[in-house]
């Protein structure tokens, strides 16, 4: 039987409210280091909010606990620590306009690393050779394609070295045919051990990359499992339902 890995990310009873409303409602979730969770689920279930909890984008209730390797995620001086080790690639790429490729991704590493330019430079080319535009390294974001620019804010969220990456629908904004693109690159980083959070809608790539998936419906976590378990043997009819409109099936 496989070693259980130690849990890198605990989060407990985890509210989120924006006044009267509740997006949030009590979530509590392990993910174990080097572990890929796919996070599903119909518009406005909570699953965006969810991960931008976790690096205290969104804030939430103070009787909720986020702990990511054992540093809790609140307000002070260890948010600049749990954020050095957590990337995050958004919907849309929030690249720096006036900036080339190259220097996007340097940027970090240089400010928050101190990292010298030289070796950041030769870090940033061979992630941008890694996610497969190296050849765009100096053209400047408005000249490249949605595909590219996506693929350009995942090497930048790599070039920080970060233990965990969160993506927040990172195809949602493509046109359809750059979405294999980036997912194919994030089915390349899946396989390298660093552990993702993905919400998406992609459910072939749900199937095919995740460890877990997480249904999501209404704030709460309705149902998690294998790939095989949620896909093929849901057992909540919320769970059913859902895929089979999206599945058309």
């Amino acid at each position: 039987m496989a070693e259980k890995k130690r849990s890198l990310i605990t989060i407990r009873d985890l509210v989120k409210a924006y006044g009267d409303f509740t997006v949030l409602h009590g979530i509590d979730l392990d993910i174990a280091e080097g572990e890929v969770v796919c996070v599903v689920g119909p518009s406005g279930s909570g699953k965006s909010t969810l991960i931008r909890c976790i690096n205290r984008l969104e804030d939430f209730s103070e009787n909720s606990t986020i702990e990511i390797d054992g540093l809790t995620v609140q307000r002070g001086p260890e948010l600049a620590q749990v954020r050095a080790e957590v990337g995050m690639v958004f919907q849309n790429f929030n690249l720096f306009p006036h900036m080339s490729v190259v220097r996007n991704v340097m940027l970090a590493p240089m400010r928050v690393r101190k990292t010298p330019e030289t070796k950041a430079r030769e870090q940033a080319l061979k992630l941008l050779d890694r996610v497969g535009i190296v050849a765009q390294a100096d053209k400047y974001p408005s000249k490249l394609s949605g595909g590219q620019q996506q693929r350009v804010a995942i090497a930048r969220a790599l070039a920080m070295e970060p233990r965990v990456m969160l993506f927040d629908e990172p195809t949602s904004a493509l046109d359809p045919e750059m979405v294999g693109e980036v997912l194919d690159v994030m089915r390349d980083l899946a396989g390298t051990g660093v552990t993702m959070i993905v919400v998406t809608h992609e459910m072939g790539f749900a199937r095919q990359v995740a460890d877990r998936v997480i249904f999501m419906d209404g704030g709460r976590i309705i149902e998690a499992g294998t790939p095989a378990e949620i896909f093929d043997t849901p057992k909540e009819e919320r769970t059913r339902g859902f895929l089979r409109a999206v599945l058309n099936h």
